[in-house]
């Protein structure tokens, strides 16, 4: 037999993609479809994802940003325009809005001709890590629960070639989860949702739902635990379809996971290092045939930047063809069957797992354990956070070796993609346009129709499906589940999390005293996220960390408009005021801020600024007044905390 005929398949190559318009977008997934992507990966913007339409307040600043802005049947038609959605593999990383965006997708391939029982791909469609980790949820749990289990049982009959649910703990990664929490909130999660499904479709169909859900995962850096992961969650998966919802056949107890590997640990500093971290970490997801990806997408070398450019994401799509083409990795059974260490490193995974997942079932499940399992990501993030401040973990380029020749992949103007300023503006006229064509008693009735399913407890997606035909918008959509559902605020998780570190914070919480003493009353710092980016996890840790310098600390939370933090911080009355913006929109947000905060009278009160934000976005926003600017350079939060002692010292004040 040839070397030909030995080979598997490869896993599905992906790019994750999507920014300023849908027509932009479109051009983007063409020219990657040519390059040999054999499958689409489409990033939604913060807008899209938290069910408002672009030119809601909330949205300013965030169109098109961090995906592609869909308002409504139109934009989704474009954003597919020339694609055969019969024929294509399409992953859509959407949760909050899952229902709303597979009806579009659905009604934009009826339009196409498409036979809807065809259709492949799949929707993440897993709100729980929306409360944990990413924050892009809208409403309560239970009433989200639900509709992630009516979009699968609507899948079962009408797309049964579809993923109803992607379970996604690569978020939970991000946020700092241990190998062991990862294996155990994302199987939580999937045991949540099946609970739910159990009473949706009949016992005779339930095992083939079970085969549908599959995961979305995380690879970091050590990739041998990372592997061993891998392994751990194949084997607990089929434990707990056989021993918890009795599914006989083994096909529907395989474990199914797509993956894109570690931005976390993506560095500023030294970026070029990133392409041999994204290349280590890609292994621990393919090595092991037993438990080999389905699809692998990967983060560009300079994410940590700002956007990448086509070019960067060619690249990355390159790093897999080279893996999965080139080399012999596709012609062997699985190198690890049989390795001692290997197997004694899983069965320490699933050990660690296993009492996870109880005190969860303890607890009620993964949907009454949501406050728990946040403060045990934000304990699990700062503990390493601190391992990388101290030394204990290396990392090349920021605590060793940090030596480095200028790069010449960094330099120059055109070094990382900007975002189109104008889009944003043809975003919303075209939204307007839309408005302006449609019928308006069909989209009325069709509405009505969707908020008495909604209430009355049938399944969301054939109104959903009625109001995309109709014209509705994704606002309109998300204004009604947020009017019959309620809207949400996750826990923050900084209350409840506790802190062993106290490597150097001696001298800083004996100068936070002599400063408190100074002012009349305790050092206080007020922390917020402006906008709809939902990624926490800074935030979160700069307000853990200050807590325990002895700092008086209010975290605001997340989905602010400017004018709610200028109201926190009259009614809080800080010393000190810190911003976290991840999304890219930092510029029009804080811009906004400082002007209200001058109208305020409060323009003497110090504001810093958190995020992922270039350098010449940071020589504007001090510009504006912004006294400090920190990057993903700025790993080291006990000199973050020292500088807001010396802003808040009255002495600093009074010279400024």
């Amino acid at each position: 037999m040839s070397e030909t005929e030995n080979r598997d398949h490869p896993w599905l190559f992906r790019t994750y993609a999507g920014h300023s318009t849908a027509t932009a977008s479109n051009a983007l997934y063409r020219g990657n479809l040519a390059k040999g992507q054999t499958g689409l990966s489409v990033a939604f913007d913060l807008p899209t994802q938290t069910g408002y339409d672009s030119d809601h307040e909330l949205a300013r600043g965030e169109v098109g940003k961090v995906g592609v802005p869909v308002s409504h049947l139109g934009d989704m038609r474009a954003l597919f325009d020339n694609i055969p959605l019969e024929k294509m593999n399409t992953s859509m990383t959407i949760n909050a809005t899952a229902p709303w965006l597979l009806a579009l997708y659905i009604a934009a391939a009826e339009e196409q001709g498409a036979d809807v029982s065809q259709l492949q791909g799949t929707v993440q469609n897993d709100i729980i890590k929306e409360y944990l980790s990413r924050g892009t949820y809208i409403c309560p749990p239970r009433p989200s629960l639900r509709m992630i289990t009516d979009v699968a049982a609507y899948t079962r009959e009408h797309l049964p070639r579809w993923n109803p649910m992607n379970v996604c703990s690569y978020h939970l990664q991000e946020a700092g989860a241990t190998p062991e929490q990862e294996l155990a909130f994302a199987l939580a999660t999937a045991t949540a949702v099946l609970d739910d499904l159990r009473g949706k479709v009949s016992e005779a169909d339930f095992p083939k739902m079970a085969g549908r859900i599959s995961f979305f995962v995380n690879a970091g850096i050590r990739f041998v635990t990372e592997m061993c992961k891998m392994r751990a969650f194949v084997d607990l998966w089929d434990e707990i379809c056989e021993t918890r919802y009795g599914v006989a056949d083994p096909k529907y107890r395989r474990f199914r996971y797509g993956v894109q590997v570690n931005s976390l640990g993506l560095t500023e500093q030294q970026p070029e290092n990133n392409v041999y971290r994204i290349l280590i970490e890609m292994l621990a997801v393919t090595l092991s045939k037993n438990a080999r990806a389905r699809a692998v997408q990967l983060p560009a070398w300079n994410e940590a930047l700002g956007l990448p450019r086509p070019w960067d994401q060619q690249w990355s799509l390159r790093m897999q063809q080279i893996l999965a083409y080139e080399t012999d990795l596709l012609e062997y059974e699985d190198l690890f069957d049989g390795n001692p260490a290997v197997e004694r490193k899983v069965e320490a995974l699933k050990q660690g797992a296993r009492q996870e997942l109880a005190q969860i079932d303890a607890m009620g499940g993964a949907v009454e354990a949501i406050e728990y399992m946040k403060s045990r990501l934000v304990e699990a993030n700062a503990e390493r956070i601190g391992r990388i401040e101290t030394g204990e973990t290396a990392v090349i380029g920021v605590n060793r070796n940090i030596e480095a020749e200028p790069s010449p992949l960094t330099s120059g103007p055109d070094a990382i993609m900007a975002s189109d300023p104008a889009a944003e503006a043809d975003q919303i006229a075209r939204l307007q346009e839309w408005r302006d064509g449609r019928d308006e008693d069909a989209l009325r009735r069709a509405l009505a129709e969707l908020r008495r399913a909604a209430q009355e407890g049938d399944n969301i997606m054939p109104p959903s499906i009625a109001a995309a035909r109709a014209g509705a918008t994704t606002g309109e959509w998300g204004d009604i589940v947020r009017a019959v559902f309620g809207q949400y605020r996750g826990p923050t998780g900084v209350a409840r999390a506790r802190s062993n570190r106290t490597e150097g914070l001696d001298d800083i919480r004996a100068r936070v005293d002599a400063i408190s003493t100074l002012l009349g009353r305790r050092l206080k710092l007020l922390v917020g996220k402006p906008g709809l980016d939902g990624h926490s996890n800074g935030a979160e840790q700069i307000a853990a960390r200050a807590r325990d310098c002895g700092m008086e600390i209010d975290y605001e939370g997340i989905r602010l408009t400017p004018a709610e933090i200028v109201q926190a911080v009259i009614r809080e009355t800080p010393h000190v005021i810190g911003l976290s913006i991840l999304s890219g929109s930092h510029m029009p947000l804080i811009e906004t801020l400082m002007e209200q905060l001058r109208e305020a009278g409060l323009s003497h009160l110090p504001v810093v600024v958190g995020g992922i934000i270039p350098q010449s976005d940071a020589e504007a926003l001090k510009a504006l007044g912004v006294a400090r600017v920190y990057t993903p350079k700025d790993f080291e939060l006990n000199l973050i905390m020292t500088d807001i002692v010396a802003l808040a010292d009255p002495e600093t004040l009074a010279a400024q």
